[in-house]
């Protein structure tokens, strides 16, 4: 059977008939109800929906004798003179081969005619965008003011080349993609009056590849059966011969991608190949398919119906529930985003086998959010046990019990009981011993919870972690700070010095702003009011901040450096041969100058 006896069998002769524009058939038929038709309509929308074959059944509806209810016979002399375009009444123009300005200025001398019979004249221009400048221009004043039994229909698939003046003086109506469950019912109908056996899934697959055009599905139609010449139209002669991708091939990698199988990939990759399936059309439809996946694991079936989401056979979409509860919607977007990406390698691919082949197996391995999910759980409960374990040492430092309750004293404790009163707390030299015993414990804002012992045996590291504190907040004033020492502490007295060949930081140091953003960080840091006394001291740079700091890192990166070579294999091998210890030059007895 040849498509054009298939199409003209096929065609719909009413509203009721046309599939998938039911907000236009309605509009149309209520406008003829309440004689509100337009005079000029503008069918716009992609191949094969139903343009010209609305307008048809419209031109039909006006002008046959016999319509009831707006329904027109369709065998009447009428209606049979329309189907086949011989009607003097209805005039069909191809806009694509009758473009020029001279077609249009003979429909304006025809136009002014009274029909021959009915009451309507109608044209009918299809593919309306191909008109010239020069042609719109023309059919512009005929629009504008149309005789009374004139009614034109333009139909067109690109209605943003045709001008705005022609637009305003049109009623448009937009013709939708048909959905594919409705193209398969709909070639269901026609197997079923043409005796022609099936399995629905094959129709599925016909379907899917008119994407949205009824035409371009009888067209695949009337090819798969020339095929099968009469035998059953099953699922893998439809994918043979429209070399099409077996929809079971994708329901299997993505089960292979769910279990992590990359085995199974392998042979899955060999078999796509063999099938002679191009590789750019398989990603891309293993795209589609992780988006019905992706759909069919975040809704609920009893809320929302998928029928409606995925246009997907109801078995293929229950295999798609079964792989997804092996997958979180996590993965799914992650392993949508990698397929997105393969796909756009894959276009600009010389080699599309390569390609495809690496990026299903790192599909495969790709983490799953899962196990990412675990490790940091392993992790948070690794750092809990690490606390635990400091709570442990603190409490026993603290001289309590392994809930927290006091035990045995401490000394820490004892020595801030016994520091408890207001004594002076000098030191006789920077870096030597207190001459009294260690003074009060002071706690930052967190409370007694987070206690910062001021520890007056080592003033010169209390001093720098408060410069290095300072620093980060304000470096201008830190800088200030670190060429200074902590001499002594008197109550609420702190003895800053400053060396003589920095005095110049004296003056800026014993500014009153200076002096009270100083004093404001000591309060924030340790809660407690200190005055600062600054006064110049020896050229002494031993216990200034930066030359400490300084010996900090030298001695780290000499001890890491120790380290290193005690760590070596060749050192430690040494070692175990001969017996023999490692020891630091410094530790050499000095040799006397023979």
């Amino acid at each position: 059977m040849a498509y054009e006896v298939l199409a003209r069998k096929w065609r719909s002769q009413t509203f009721q008939e046309l599939v998938g524009q039911n907000h236009i058939t309605t509009t149309l038929i209520n406008a003829l109800k309440n004689d509100r038709l337009p005079h000029a309509m503008l069918f716009a929308g992609t191949r094969g929906t139903g343009k010209t074959s609305s307008a048809r059944i419209l031109a039909k509806t006006l002008c046959c004798p016999n319509a009831k209810n707006f329904v027109p016979c369709g065998s009447c002399q009428t209606c049979q003179e329309i189907s086949v375009g011989r009607s003097l009444d209805v005039i069909e123009i191809d806009g694509a081969s009758n473009n020029g300005v001279d077609s249009i200025r003979e429909l304006r001398e025809s136009v002014g005619y009274m029909p021959s019979r009915g009451r309507y004249k109608i044209y009918i221009i299809d593919e309306v965008h191909m008109l010239t400048t020069s042609a719109f221009n023309a059919l512009l004043k005929t629009l504008e003011e149309p005789p009374p039994h004139a009614i034109f229909i333009l139909a067109t698939t690109e209605a943003q080349k045709i001008p705005n003046t022609i637009l305003s003086r049109c009623q448009r109506f937009d013709f939708r993609r048909i959905p594919t469950r409705q193209i398969a019912d709909h070639l269901a109908k026609i197997c079923e009056a043409e005796q022609i056996e099936f399995v629905i899934e094959a129709l599925w697959v016909i379907a899917r590849q008119a994407d949205g055009s009824m035409r371009d599905g009888q067209s695949l139609l009337d090819q798969v059966v020339s095929f099968c010449a009469g035998e059953k139209l099953t699922h893998e002669r439809v994918v043979e011969v429209l070399g099409l991708t077996d929809r079971t091939v994708l329901v299997e990698t993505l089960t292979a991608l769910a279990n992590r199988d990359a085995q199974n990939i392998l042979q899955i990759i060999e078999k796509i190949f063999r099938g002679g399936y191009d590789a750019k059309i398989f990603a891309q439809e293993l795209l589609e398919e992780l988006r019905h996946a992706l759909i069919a694991r975040m809704i609920d079936p009893t809320r929302v119906n998928l029928e409606n989401m995925i246009d997907l056979p109801q078995g293929e979409i229950e295999a798609l529930r079964k792989i997804t509860q092996l997958l979180s919607e996590e993965d799914l977007h992650f392993l949508f985003d990698m397929a997105l990406k393969g796909v756009n390698d894959l276009l600009r691919a010389q080699d599309p086998r390569l390609v495809l082949e690496i990026l299903l197996l790192r599909m495969a391995a790709a983490p799953r959010i899962h196990d990412l999910q675990n490790l940091l759980k392993a992790r948070e409960a690794v750092a809990a046990v690490s606390a635990g374990h400091s709570n442990q040492v603190k409490n026993h430092a603290l001289g309590l019990g392994p809930s927290g309750s006091p035990s045995s004293p401490s000394p820490l404790l004892s020595a801030s009981a016994s520091a408890a009163s207001p004594a002076r707390a000098t030191f006789n030299a920077p870096g030597a011993a207190a001459t009294t015993k260690p003074g009060p414990q002071f706690f930052d804002q967190k409370g007694s919870s987070a206690a910062v012992v001021v520890n007056f045996q080592n003033p010169t590291e209390l001093w720098i972690k408060f410069v290095e504190k300072v620093k980060k907040s304000n470096g201008l004033l830190g800088a200030i700070l670190e060429n200074t020492e902590l001499m002594s502490i008197e109550s609420s007295v702190l003895n800053v010095g400053v060396p003589k060949k920095m005095s110049f930081l004296l003056d800026k140091l014993k500014e009153p702003d200076n002096l009270r953003r100083i004093e404001k960080f000591i309060e924030t840091l340790w809660n407690k009011k200190f005055t600062i006394r600054a006064q110049l001291t020896g050229d002494s740079e031993a216990t200034s901040a930066p030359r400490v700091i300084e010996q900090k890192k030298m001695q780290e990166e000499e001890k890491s450096i120790e380290k290193q070579i005690e760590n070596h294999p060749l050192v430690r091998s040494t070692q175990e041969l001969f017996k023999a210890q490692i020891k630091s030059i410094k530790e050499q007895p000095k040799k006397e100058n023979l």
